[in-house]
């Protein structure tokens, strides 16, 4: 990760070079707003997708996959419609990203490119009465994710054992709110519990194999919904909410498809 910002060393030239190109770049935006100034570190520069038709379309077909998994659960529709949407809140992020590791789908980054100077000069700020500027996400962020399917795919995992993660990661009794926490926890224990008994037999001789899978598994929370949404959907949704769209998906309330 990025440590230490190269844009804020103690390297005087640095520090004045990136305020005059900062002042340069917000002038022309009309901001002058720390937040919106250009972060000149290489771990810290925004990046897009390299083929964004091809991953999209692949990580729209992953979350298709997701939301049928939770279709085909009657444990899941047994709950209150409340805790339904709690939990699809909650969990959306970490079974997507299990529907990647498992369906091999793997992507490349580049810098995103930066719009030029008369491009600026000739639009003179109408974009933005046009729509939202529109986050990207940062190199190091996208490392990070990376590193976490990486780790995910050296473990191997069967189908049954992907199958009965995504129940123990789907049922999760801690998110605030629900009002069936204690049969949402049956439900997590009941997950558990099979893919310890899938382990025993495939993987006798990694006993501790059952706590790792579980210790990586936690990673996956600590990647940020936005981070998912602006970097493989947000080409194809625009500035709709992600999450409505999986809800209106999961309860076919409309026949939107997360398609390019």
């Amino acid at each position: 990760d990025c440590e230490r910002c190269q844009c804020h060393s103690e390297d005087k030239r640095t520090a004045i070079l990136y305020t005059l190109l900062s002042q340069n770049l917000n002038h022309s935006r009309g901001d002058h707003s720390p937040a919106h100034q250009r972060c000149l570190c290489h771990q810290r520069r925004t990046v897009c997708l390299r083929t964004p038709h091809v991953t999209c379309q692949a990580a729209s077909n992953v979350l298709v996959k997701t939301i049928s998994f939770m279709k085909n659960l009657p444990s899941f529709h047994l709950l209150p419609r409340e805790d339904q949407l709690l939990l699809l809140d909650s969990c959306w992020v970490p079974l997507f990203l299990l529907g990647l590791v498992q369906e091999m789908v793997t992507f490349e980054v580049m810098e995103t490119p930066a719009p030029s100077m008369l491009k600026k000069i000739l639009l003179n700020g109408q974009s933005k009465r046009q729509e939202p500027e529109r986050t990207q996400p940062t190199l190091a962020a996208v490392q990070r994710l990376q590193c976490c399917l990486n780790t995910f795919w050296s473990l191997d995992l069967s189908p049954k054992e992907y199958a009965y993660l995504k129940g123990a990661i789907l049922f999760n009794p801690d998110v605030p709110g629900l009002r069936a926490s204690l049969y949402i926890e049956s439900l997590q224990r009941e997950a558990q519990r099979a893919l310890q008994e899938v382990l025993q037999p495939l993987h006798p001789e990694d006993q501790g194999r059952f706590a790792r899978i579980l210790l990586i598994a936690s990673t996956l929370k600590s990647i940020p919904p936005a981070l998912i949404t602006d970097l493989f959907f947000r080409p194809v949704i625009g500035n709709a909410d992600i999450v409505e769209l999986i809800a209106e998906m999961l309860y076919e309330i409309t026949g939107r498809q997360l398609v390019l």
